[in-house]
């Protein structure tokens, strides 16, 4: 992102193997952010408020499973995907712009307003192990 930008409600979520047993985030200096692990989905999610453009935020997690692992292979298939959602106010990828918009129809009910607001937003942003 452009340092001019930030990045806001930006949730990162992992899922983690069905053997995990408890979990310890350290998350790094920033602030505004949490890291919970619920156990009932088997799912580590780390939230950040804003994230400015041009920073970096880490997030360590020690994760504890409740059985002695005879197969690391079968781990790490029950591990992932990451996956990112989050929204970019007033920056626009593609650079598109509206210069003209012309309301053909006029009705009483609705007063445009004279303003274009742009918003990037991640809908399906997935990472695969």
């Amino acid at each position: 992102i452009p340092e001019q930008n930030y990045g806001g409600n930006v949730q990162i979520s992992c899922l983690l193997p069905k053997s995990t047993a408890t979990v310890s985030n350290e998350l790094g200096a920033a602030t505004g952010q949490s890291a919970e692990y619920l156990a009932t989905d088997h799912k580590l999610t780390w939230n950040i408020k804003k994230f400015q453009g041009g920073t970096e935020a880490t997030l360590k997690s020690r994760v504890t499973l409740s059985s002695p692992v005879t197969n690391s292979a079968n781990v790490k298939k029950e591990l992932g995907p990451v996956s990112l959602t989050f929204e970019i106010p007033m920056y626009n990828v593609s650079n598109l712009q509206v210069r003209y918009l012309r309301i053909a129809e006029k009705h009483k009910a609705y007063n445009p307003c004279r303003w274009v607001r742009y918003v990037t937003q991640s809908s399906s942003y997935v990472c695969r192990f």
